[in-house]
């Protein structure tokens, strides 16, 4: 069979994600990405330590991550990203900034972490209150609203779980019974954090329910990344990769517009 009319495989741009040894949603990594965009995923070494923020600081250090990344220069992308949440804010702002700075010189090409992504989603989205959801202790949380804090936004509510291992087996279920517990009506945003709960299928849910937008680690990392590529991350209807998912968000509380009469509606098609 003649299959010369193929072509060959499209050219494809690179996009090197760092991880914690125990990642466990590659695929969910992997819905947000387009066509044309392949990732290379690598890992940090095994440390026996259950998820906390002695855990936080292990995997995050800069010459763990500066290895991470040499790791993915045979293959040259375009960026590389650190996808863990409590990873990246254990230190801070600033021990955020030089995470980013060693994996830089670590592999001579731009990088970004998912705490990072965080705070740029909350600006593209103009968030000043936002509630957070975790599946950590008391303590990674308490951290993560410091960080949040450190940058000028107002924490709202916040609900967690408690846990220190197997969180990629946390269901969707109970990521939504977590979000509605920390969801006030204040809130301008909702971020669900830690790359290794499961979050793709129930942001477009959330936010339909909390008419606010909906953000979670896995997704922020993938679009701060992808938009450094000049691409967009691709996905069902969500506020912060669909501007026209915004403008049909409306917080509790807000003045929704005027009421169709009913009429009306069906006159338009409405359903």
């Amino acid at each position: 069979m003649d299959v010369s009319f193929l072509g060959g495989p499209s050219p494809q741009r690179g996009v090197g994600v760092v991880a914690p040894f125990d990642f466990a949603l590659d695929r969910e990594l992997w819905r947000w990405v387009p066509d044309e965009v392949s990732l290379h995923i690598t890992r940090t070494p095994f440390v026996p330590v259950e998820v906390s923020l002695d855990l936080a600081r292990l995997v995050s250090e800069h010459e763990t991550l500066g290895e991470a990344v040499r790791t993915l220069n045979a293959i040259a992308p375009e960026i590389v990203a650190y996808a863990c949440t409590s990873g990246s804010f254990v230190g801070g702002v600033m021990g955020e900034r030089a995470m980013c700075e060693a994996m830089s010189r670590a592999g001579a090409i731009p990088a970004i972490t998912t705490s990072g992504a965080l705070l740029e989603a909350l600006v593209e989205l103009d968030v000043r209150r936002v509630a957070l959801v975790t599946p950590y202790t008391v303590s990674v949380t308490r951290s993560l609203q410091a960080y949040v804090a450190q940058a000028g936004v107002t924490i709202s509510g916040c609900a967690f779980m408690g846990l220190t291992r197997h969180i990629w087996k946390v269901p969707y279920r109970d990521v939504v019974d977590m979000a509605r517990q920390a969801v006030r009506g204040d809130a301008d945003a909702l971020f669900i954090s830690c790359t290794n709960l499961p979050t793709y299928d129930v942001i477009p849910q959330l936010e339909a329910e909390l008419r606010i937008p909906v953000i979670s680690a896995n997704q922020v990392t993938m679009w701060a990344a992808l938009r450094r590529l000049g691409t967009r991350a691709v996905g069902p209807y969500q506020a912060l990769i669909n501007p026209d998912a915004r403008a049909g968000l409306v917080p509790p509380g807000a003045d929704p517009g005027p009421v169709v009469p009913e009429e009306e509606q069906q006159q338009e098609g409405w359903t």
